[in-house]
């Protein structure tokens, strides 16, 4: 029969399942504190390992910082990319409604993620601006082959679209309201009716200016 394990030191997690964990616990505390704020110590204690085995995993709180936005980019880009390709079957303004709904999902299910973004930003680390350029390239050939049912050919301009209904999304998630939010719903609402009104707009009124993008 085989023996039991008696009391004694916890088994040892498996090096994969330490670095999650201190992955999750730095996105949290650089979050909070920022790389200059955020410790070794708390980010070891969130995690449930000792300050040693985090220096082991990482070798320093620099790195770490750089390994957990690395993390942070692959996963919004994966998530938002894999959401934001598909549904070949719907028409211009349920698409975009659907992507903003879907942007709105992943910083609401991650609150962690664009806080440490913006940080890295800041410290000259521009994972947000890969992650928008990236972002933008699918975004842009799906968005560009639903316009053409408008008659609408808008060239680079869909790029610089592109870039706006991100920062749009990530100013309303992250505003500050006096009073109670609008329901989320009516804000996807909002956007969704700006931006594609406002381009038929553009296209129809004021060609001129989606010319010169060109």
């Amino acid at each position: 029969m085989p023996r039991k394990r008696g009391p004694g030191r916890p088994r040892k997690l498996p090096v994969a399942e330490q670095r999650a964990q201190t992955l999750a616990a730095a996105r949290h505390v650089f979050a909070l504190h920022g790389p200059q704020g955020a410790t070794i110590e708390e980010i070891a204690k969130q995690a449930g390992l000792t300050r040693q085995a985090v220096y082991e995993l990482f070798g320093d709180k620099q790195e770490l910082f750089e390994q957990t936005v690395a993390d942070i980019e692959e996963q919004a880009y994966a998530a938002i990319a894999e959401r934001g390709s598909g549904d070949a079957d719907l028409d211009l303004r349920s698409w975009a409604r659907k992507n903003y709904a879907n942007l709105f999902g992943f910083v609401a299910e991650n609150p962690d993620a664009f806080p440490v973004l913006q940080e890295a930003e800041r410290a000259g680390n521009r994972a947000l601006t890969r992650l928008r350029a990236r972002l933008a390239e699918i975004y842009t050939e799906a968005s560009g082959q639903r316009w053409a049912a408008y008659g609408v050919e808008p060239g680079r301009t869909d790029t610089a679209l592109v870039a706006m209904y991100f920062a749009m999304t990530e100013a309303l998630v992250n505003l500050s309201w006096p009073e109670e939010p609008p329901d989320r719903e009516a804000l996807i609402d909002l956007l969704t009716e700006f931006t594609i009104g406002g381009v038929l707009r553009l296209y129809s009124q004021t060609p001129g200016v989606i010319e010169r993008m060109r």
